[in-house]
């Protein structure tokens, strides 16, 4: 299956999109039903126990650059996370790891996949920032194989679950920025700043040295 779309954010830079996106904090807090995202060290990860350490934890979205370049998406890093999607009757809550393949502004693939029961997943997915005159374009695809019992209901039904996720995590995102200050948080003049300024900007943008 493959799903693909377009999304606008206003009044933003791509810069600023980026910086938002590169926070595992930000996306756990804007992606609907996600109940933790937290780095692990590969791919073969012990969901009770990550539920015992991170399932009522607290998260809160921050403007620091430094903050975020701390605990920013880094390439061929593991993600795990547990999130709950309505699928036309039903609410599987997915068992997720995903690898970032490529992070490299304005653009990030990751792999992954998921399972729920007598339901799984395995996808890869990219998305790619474009400055307009109004704000950012953000095109995405999702290519992914499905099993079990939502295989069974078909891409006629999986799909418009698919797009309303997405449009609602992208809706999140834009709040965020507005309420966090984001763009002012994140501005830093690289002309200005010290060598240790521009590190944590590269290191967010996803730079690699000489680039």
């Amino acid at each position: 299956m493959e799903f693909s779309g377009t999304f606008e954010l206003e009044d933003t830079t791509t810069e600023e999109v980026w910086l938002a996106l590169s926070d595992p904090v930000m996306i756990e807090s804007a992606l609907p039903g996600c109940q933790f995202l937290v780095e692990v060290d590969d791919t073969d990860v012990d969901f009770d126990e990550l539920r015992e350490e991170y399932g009522e934890r607290d998260v809160e979205p921050t403007a620091d650059p430094e903050v975020i370049a701390e605990r920013a998406f880094e390439e061929g890093n593991h993600y795990a996370a547990v999130i709950q999607i309505s699928i036309g009757p039903v609410n599987p809550t997915f068992e997720t790891v995903v690898t970032i393949e490529e992070r490299d502004q304005p653009y990030m693939e990751a792999s992954g996949e998921g399972s729920a029961g007598d339901s799984s997943f395995e996808m890869t997915s990219w998305m790619d920032l474009t400055d307009t005159d109004d704000g950012v374009e953000v095109d995405w695809n999702t290519e992914a194989d499905v099993f079990g019992r939502i295989a069974g209901m078909g891409q006629r039904v999986i799909n418009p679950a698919a797009n309303q996720v997405v449009k609602r995590f992208f809706s999140s995102v834009q709040d965020e920025i507005r309420e966090r200050e984001i763009a002012e948080g994140g501005e830093v003049d690289a002309a200005e700043s010290n060598d240790d300024d521009r590190g944590i900007v590269d290191r967010i943008l996803g730079r690699s040295e000489g680039n």
